[in-house]
This record gives C-alpha cells, structure tokens and sequence, in this order.
C-alpha cells in the first residue's frame, strides 16, 4: 500500500480517479446486495417475529408444505410430495401468506357432492356425515357438518366440512380421497345417483324445413353404368 502511494505521488495521478471508480463500484455492490440485504432482515424478522416457525404448515404462490428451516436468507419449505423449495424470506412478507398451524393445528376440510333431482335431501346430509364420523382421523368436536348448498343445472350441490389435527403424519389428501371412497359406496347402497352433466337441445322453427335425398355411392355408382 506504502508503494502504491508513493508511486502515484510519483507519477502524480490525482486521488480523484479511484474516488470515481470507488463510488461506481459501491453503487454496483449496492444494486447487487439489495436482494441479499432485504432477504437477511426479513429473516431476522421471521426468527424473532413468530409469523411463521420451524414445523407451521404455510401455503405460498400456490406451494404448501411445512417449513423445515427458516435461514437469514431463504427458508426451507417442504411439500407433501417430498419436494423441498428455497424460498426467498421476502417473499413471506411481500405475499400474502396461509399459514395453517400460526395459533393451532386444526385445520377444516371441505368435499363437494352433487346428486340427481329427487334424492332425498335429508338422507343425503347423513350419509355424508357418516362417512366422516366413521373415519378415525376426522375430529369429532368441531363435529362433521353437512351444508345443502345449491340447486344446481343438473345436480342438487352438498358440501361437507369436517376437522383435521394436522401433524407430521397427516396427510388431508389420502383422508378426502378416504371420504370419497366411502360416500361413494353409501351412495351406491342407497340407489342415490351422483348425475353428470346434461344438455337438452330446443329447435325453434318458423317454417318447415326443406327436405332433399342425396345419392347414396350405390346410386351412384349404377347410374355412371347405365351411361357407359
């Protein structure tokens, strides 16, 4: 450094050249480290705040999974397919965030039914139930409810809602696919049909239509003989 210095005394280079090139430089390392910057004190944030925390089970930009590590940069979220993502920590505060286990581990579940027009209401509403009060991982308080939710165009529309402890070991996915499997076989015991979509079509004619016979390959064929 002694060197440097004498040698540009020496020479005689003004000290204001590597003042100009020191401030591009720092503008430079300022616009690459912004990202760097705002992700370490969002992860500050995230440790201390209590938002989210090591084990809570988050949704964000359409990706749920438990979060396995919070860092001062990115955080590790794993999905329930095994896929783990790196998550950028401004993305939890930029975006808006689900987080289901943030005050507790319940969490509601919903699966959607339509039956035809003419099934008993009140006989579909219990046997939905039932498929969820027979399952050993549905909660039993809150209890099961069943909501009539719409007279739809080709089906009469239930819902059911039921409760989830979500842990390690729960996957809510094999338990609405469970559900399914069960009220499709209550259903099917109780002759009650699950209709898939119908269009009735209505021609409306000011004036007869005309009518015409086309000549069919055979005609066609027997009349280019009788030419020849």
């Amino acid at each position: 450094i002694m060197a440097l210095c004498i040698a540009m005394v020496s020479v005689r280079i003004p000290w204001s050249v590597f003042a100009c090139a020191g401030g591009a430089l720092a503008i430079g390392v300022g616009f690459g480290a912004q990202a760097l910057v705002k992700n370490f004190i969002t992860g500050i944030v995230l440790v201390f705040g209590g938002s989210i925390r090591v084990g809570d089970i988050v949704e964000i930009d359409g990706h749920c999974g438990r979060i396995v590590r919070i860092s001062f940069a990115k955080s590790l979220l794993r999905r329930s397919d095994g896929v783990d993502l790196l998550v950028p920590n401004s993305r939890f505060v930029e975006q808006n965030l689900i987080n289901w286990t943030h005050t507790d581990n319940l969490a509601r579940q919903t699966i959607s039914v339509g039956v035809a027009y003419g099934s008993s209401t009140h006989q579909v509403a219990q046997l939905m139930a039932q498929s969820a009060n027979e399952h050993s991982q549905v909660l039993k308080k809150p209890a099961p409810l069943v909501h009539f939710d719409d007279f739809g165009d080709n089906a009469l529309r239930f819902t059911l809602l039921f409760w989830l402890e979500l842990n390690s070991n729960m996957d809510a996915g094999v338990v609405r696919s469970d559900l399914r499997h069960r009220i499709n076989a209550l259903f099917n015991e109780a002759n009650i049909v699950m209709p898939f979509p119908q269009r009735d079509i209505h021609l409306s004619i000011a004036r007869p239509l005309g009518a015409r016979i086309m000549p069919t390959k055979a005609n066609e064929t027997a009349a280019s003989s009788d030419d020849n």
